[in-house]
């Protein structure tokens, strides 16, 4: 069975929202790390320079921006823009293009 483009984005946007729940579990330690002392401070700018870290916030923002993006699309259509299944599908490639974009340039300026 193929998949439609729109169901594609759907199943990516639940997945990326799941990940988020448990990505926001490394951005909160690390906020307490960041703020426990100066010491812990220091040792988490050590550990985040490794590339390892650098690709676990990478992915943790390349899911926030997906989820954001295609969060905004389903704002939209729920003010009656695209709703046809052209208009749906032609949100999806937007959604998808708009996505690859920003998590190329957060991939940019995380490393």
């Amino acid at each position: 069975m193929r998949l439609p483009i729109t169901a594609w984005t759907s199943i990516a946007h639940r997945a990326s929202g799941v990940f988020l729940f448990a990505g926001i579990a490394v951005l909160i330690w690390a906020l307490d790390a960041s703020l426990a002392s100066p010491e812990s401070f220091a040792e988490l700018q050590d550990c985040l320079a490794s590339p390892l870290a650098k690709l676990v916030i990478w992915a943790v923002v390349a899911a926030l921006i997906y989820h954001s993006v295609a969060g905004v699309k389903h704002l939209i259509m729920d003010l009656g823009v695209g709703e046809t299944m052209e208009g749906g599908t032609r949100g999806a490639q937007i959604v998808l293009a708009v996505s690859v974009a920003l998590i190329l340039l957060a991939g940019i300026w995380i490393w």
